[in-house]
Formats: structure tokens, C-alpha cells, sequence
């Protein structure tokens, strides 16, 4: 079922994600981690629609979106960056498989980061910190990271940051490999969270399966 928000805010994050603040439908509901069809309530765009992911907490009275930009692609995040206070857009019911299974290790990848979001937030938001939660957070430079700041005040959580194509002191250089993986001191008997860019997704689920990791204890969404 369709539904038409109406932009309350805007704001940046980073260099090229923004935050976006809708009014919220009366009865509409979503689980932490879920994520919605998302379209721009505009001529040509109406049928354009991209999946992204609420993160805002469940019970809030807006729904809040963290949408990463691509101007050169010309499309509808590059839009999307551009909206202002009072545009609507075009959103369906909530879906996805990603969702809080309890305490484990967080693998996100640049805007992957979404879904985890309302999770750790809702998380912490109901039992006030989030032991057992360890984020391993994967971004090209620092400039990239979303809501740091927020991250590293999340109390209990575990936050590590790699970066592949800058070298930054206190932030590990390199990717989410074999190596880094070996290196982390990881229990691969644990939970683990994945999202991120699908050639980052398939590589991380392969690499921790052949580390023990099985299916049930590995949380993405369907690829």
C-alpha cells in the first residue's frame, strides 16, 4: 500500500549523505532494520523507486531516512539530495530480513551502515547500552564515516573503523580480508551482521564461512 510523506528536514551528515525527516501515516510500522520501496512524489519519478532503510526508532513520531548521494549517477539519490522542506515522496509498507537477533558483530560497509542504525539505537534505547554489539565499520576515507560521533558515544559498543583508501591514525588502512578477519580477535561461533556493497557483501559472507560461520548465524538480506 502506497503512502505519501511530507519532508519535515533535511540535513547533511557527511560530504554526501543526508538526513531526511517525514511526517509519519498514522498506523504505519516498522521493525528496527527494515527498510522500504522509496520513490520521489514527482513527474518522471513516481515509478523510479529505490529500497532504503528507517532509521529513526520504531516508536518515533516521524520517520527518518540516512540516504547516501551519487551525483554522478544522475538519478534518484542525487534527487533526493536536493529535496526541500514541504516536497513529498512515495514510500510502501516496511519489509527485509535484517533484524536485532541479540548481542554479535556488526559488518558494515559505507551506507550499509543504515539498517544498523535503528537497530542499535532501539537496542540501546530499551536496555540502555549495548553490550555484546561489536561494529566493524568499512568506508573508502574518513570523510565517509556516518554519525562518528554518534557511534563512538553508543555506550557499550565495540566500534571499528577500516578505511581502504586513506591512512589515518587510530583507524585500521586496509580492507575487511582474510587477514583483517584473523587479526580481530573475532569468535566466528558468534552472530554476525552483514551489509554493505554487494561485491563487499558476498566476499565478507564467503570469508566467514570458510571460518566456521553458518547460515543461521549470519544476518543479511536476501541476495
Amino acid at each position: 500500500m502506497p503512502h505519501t510523506l511530507t519532508l519535515q528536514s533535511i540535513r547533511p551528515i557527511t560530504h554526501n549523505v543526508h538526513e531526511l525527516t517525514f511526517e509519519r501515516p498514522e498506523g504505519y510500522a516498522f521493525d528496527p532494520g527494515q527498510a522500504t520501496d522509496f520513490a520521489l512524489d514527482r513527474d518522471g519519478w513516481r515509478d523510479e523507486k529505490r529500497p532504503f532503510t528507517f532509521t529513526s526508532l520504531p516508536d518515533a513520531e516521524h520517520l527518518q531516512f540516512t540516504i547516501k548521494s551519487y551525483p554522478s549517477h544522475d538519478g534518484v539519490t542525487e534527487q533526493i539530495g536536493q529535496m526541500t522542506g514541504g516536497e513529498t515522496v512515495l514510500i510502501e509498507d516496511a519489509w527485509g530480513a535484517i533484524s536485532d537477533h541479540g548481542p554479535g558483530t556488526i559488518i558494515a560497509g559505507g551506507a550499509g551502515l543504515t539498517p544498523f542504525l535503528s537497530i542499535l539505537r532501539a537496542r540501546q534505547q530499551e536496555h540502555g547500552d549495548l553490550e555484546g554489539y561489536r561494529l566493524i565499520f568499512a568506508n573508502s576515507c574518513e570523510k565517509d564515516i556516518i554519525l562518528r560521533e554518534e557511534l563512538e558515544r553508543m555506550p557499550g559498543l565495540t566500534l571499528d573503523l577500516v578505511l581502504s583508501d586513506e591512512d589515518v591514525d587510530g583507524i585500521y588502512h586496509g580492507q575487511v580480508d582474510a587477514d583483517y578477519l584473523d587479526q580481530s580477535d573475532l569468535d566466528f561461533s558468534q552472530l554476525f551482521y552483514l551489509c554493505g556493497p554487494p561485491a563487499m557483501q558476498e566476499d565478507v559472507s564467503t570469508l566467514l564461512k570458510a571460518r566456521g560461520v553458518a547460515d543461521d548465524r549470519l544476518v543479511h538480506e536476501d541476495w
